[in-house]
């Protein structure tokens, strides 16, 4: 062609071309050959020049030293075990905040901050602990610490996957059941639990917790959607299905468009069964509303809990008044010592979907009921002006006859409730044995209300006002 070429323009100059005479046309200005304003002199330029870029990079590329398998090759055995030590570090940091059910990161990240959460901190302490583990995240480079936000869930997720692969395991070919619920967390978004239960290989009911995920709503096609979802990937057959177990939401429950109905579809076995410990829940809390006067006792029962505990001061004062008091009746003889005795509770406030929680709010309201008497009186004397009153009157429903009957007679009821609620939540109970229930606290109750009409004749409540 009688042209001259740049061999290393051609291959790295960039496009379009700092001097395409030489890379795509040709050279053919002879004459001007040596010449500073169009010649070879002109295309090689100065030190920066594109010319001699592109020549370092051919030179580069000439010399197998410098290629970057090679280069990474190089590393020494030191850096590699750097690296592996800070991951280790992370992976356990990782892993004890997933076990111990702890948040990872703080509020303020920055580095003045005093605390930045309990990543950093469980970090720091084995860096306190061991020297090496402090000196090698000290000399990490910014891009190679494995502590930032997306590698921790990335951990995460992988432990996860770890366990899911053992429940899996355990659960093998036998058949299974699903139990599911649906909560709103702090940030407003929908989380579903998904629960296995089956028999193991030994023979053993167990129960695992198996995955919690978010969901767009909780119709019945989204639920049915997600959980085939999850089984299918982890090669959990719906066929295998022998129950599902969920609330009474219509959602859950209906027999034509329910997410039972869809999963009867697939499998004709996988029975429906509305949790027993919630429905005793819904059993009783609809019996409790059906009476006026418990109803009217529990609504009481709040006031009174509300409001003595939802100070930190008026809980202070009352966990003043309980000690004295104590200290009053062990050394009248009247309360016995030992070790765990006599420790000063606090109220309990019931919830709002666990029977039992009411049991334990009236329990700690009878054991602290002189004190918080002694309390609010205290509160209605001499405490702020604007809750005087509201002090008084909280002390007036404390001792209203009608009240005190009802929080003694609850007492013995709920002895009785208390058992089957407890029990119906055991991972390990049997259909066969749930079902003896019923009879066994028939049986208590006769003997409950024979001790209530034989002992109890309004003394109890006088001693307690």
């Amino acid at each position: 062609m009688d042209k001259a070429y740049c061999f290393p323009c051609f291959l790295f100059d960039r496009y379009p071309s700092h001097h395409p005479a030489f890379t795509e046309h040709g050279f053919q200005g002879w004459k001007n050959i040596m010449s500073k304003q169009s010649g070879i002199l002109k295309h090689m330029g100065g030190i920066n020049s594109p010319q001699n870029t592109a020549m370092h990079k051919w030179e580069t590329l000439r010399n197998p030293t410098k290629h970057i398998e090679r280069v990474i090759s190089t590393h020494s055995s030191q850096e590699a075990a750097n690296h592996r030590l800070r991951l280790i570090a992370t992976i356990e940091c990782v892993r004890l905040l997933a076990k111990q059910g702890c948040a990872f990161r703080g509020n303020d990240k920055s580095a003045d901050s005093t605390n930045r959460g309990n990543f950093d901190a469980i970090l720091s302490s084995f860096g306190r602990m061991n020297l090496e583990v402090q000196r090698v995240f000290d000399n990490a480079l910014g891009n190679a610490k494995y502590t930032s936000p997306l590698i921790q869930k990335q951990i995460a997720n992988i432990l996860g996957n770890k366990v899911r692969e053992k429940i899996r395991d355990e659960v093998g070919s036998a058949k299974f059941c699903i139990l599911v619920d649906e909560v709103v967390d702090a940030s407003s978004k929908e989380q579903m639990a998904i629960i296995l239960r089956f028999v193991n290989c030994h023979g053993f009911i167990r129960e695992r917790f198996f995955k919690i995920l978010s969901v767009a709503d909780t119709c019945s096609q989204t639920l049915y959607s997600e959980i085939s979802k999850v089984l299918t990937h982890n090669d959990l057959q719906i066929e295998n299905m022998g129950g599902q177990g969920y609330d009474g939401a219509s959602n859950m429950r209906d027999e034509f468009n329910g997410l039972q109905a869809l999963f009867r579809e697939k499998c004709l076995y996988a029975y429906y069964v509305h949790c027993f410990a919630h429905r005793l829940q819904l059993a009783l809390n609809a019996a409790a509303k059906g009476v006026d006067d418990i109803y009217t006792f529990f609504d009481t029962l709040s006031f009174v809990v509300n409001f003595v505990d939802s100070s930190a001061k008026r809980h202070s004062a009352l966990k003043a008044t309980r000690e004295e008091e104590i200290a009053e009746l062990v050394a009248a003889g009247k309360l016995q010592i030992g070790t765990g005795a006599n420790q000063a509770c606090t109220l309990q406030r019931a919830g709002a979907t666990r029977w039992g929680s009411h049991f334990r709010s009236i329990t700690s309201l009878i054991n602290l009921f002189g004190a918080t008497r002694t309390t609010l009186a205290e509160l209605a004397a001499n405490g702020p002006k604007k809750i005087q009153a509201e002090a008084k009157n909280v002390g007036k429903a404390m001792k209203h006859f009608n009240f005190v009957f009802c929080l003694l007679l609850m007492q013995f009821v709920m002895k009785i409730t208390d058992f089957p609620c407890q029990s119906l939540q055991k991972k390990s109970h049997r259909y066969f044995e749930c079902s003896k229930l019923p009879k066994i606290s028939k049986k208590k109750t006769s003997r409950v209300e024979r001790e209530w009409l034989g002992c109890f004749d309004y003394k109890g409540c006088i001693i307690l006002l």
